[in-house]
């Protein structure tokens, strides 16, 4: 389904997915996103990314790879993400601490998020997320040089509710059309 999202937006998106489950509610969501503006879905679950090591010992790790190949070819990164324990899921923030890698061996490559928008949308089953939620990704963006555009919560309920999903591809156009 074709939208104004795909006119406005230059290059190309990336959605994220930091879920346990590739084929849940949200990761279904994160795709019928990802195909309502044109982006490539990422499942981090299917790749072998492992923590953040001072002495950058990544045997059998994707996570340069991933980056060079696809992340760095976006304009927009749309991190997806459920809330386990008031936070982002395990996977996406060893995803996130991995960056540090882009900035202390990788500096060329990591120069190059300079510039790129980011977005973040989560659900959880409870209505008590907060603002601090945010702080994270927020800041993440704000050290990279990226620009922040847009975050949404969504409750396990609404998963699969169009109109939120279109709420969501709006607050990006928005975003996008101010910067």
């Amino acid at each position: 389904m074709a939208n104004s999202f795909d006119n406005d937006m230059t290059g190309q998106t990336v959605i994220i997915l930091g879920s346990s489950r590739s084929d849940g509610y949200f990761a279904q969501m994160a795709h019928r996103i990802a195909s309502r503006i044109g982006a490539n879905l990422i499942d981090l679950k299917v790749y072998q990314i492992g923590h953040y090591d001072y002495d950058h010992n990544y045997e059998k790790d994707d996570f340069i790879k991933l980056i060079r190949e696809t992340v760095i070819k976006a304009d927009t990164l749309i991190l997806a993400t459920p809330v386990y324990w008031y936070s982002m899921s395990g996977r996406m923030k060893v995803f996130l601490d991995r960056f540090t890698d882009l900035l202390k061996i990788e500096k060329e490559l990591g120069r190059q998020l300079r510039g790129k928008s980011m977005a973040v949308i989560a659900t959880s089953n409870g209505d008590n997320l907060g603002e601090n939620f945010w702080i994270p990704f927020v800041e993440t963006a704000n050290y990279l040089g990226m620009n922040y555009l847009a975050n949404a919560h969504y409750l396990d309920d609404d998963l699969g509710k169009e109109d939120l999903e279109l709420d969501f591809v709006n607050d990006l156009l928005t975003a996008r059309s101010h910067l």
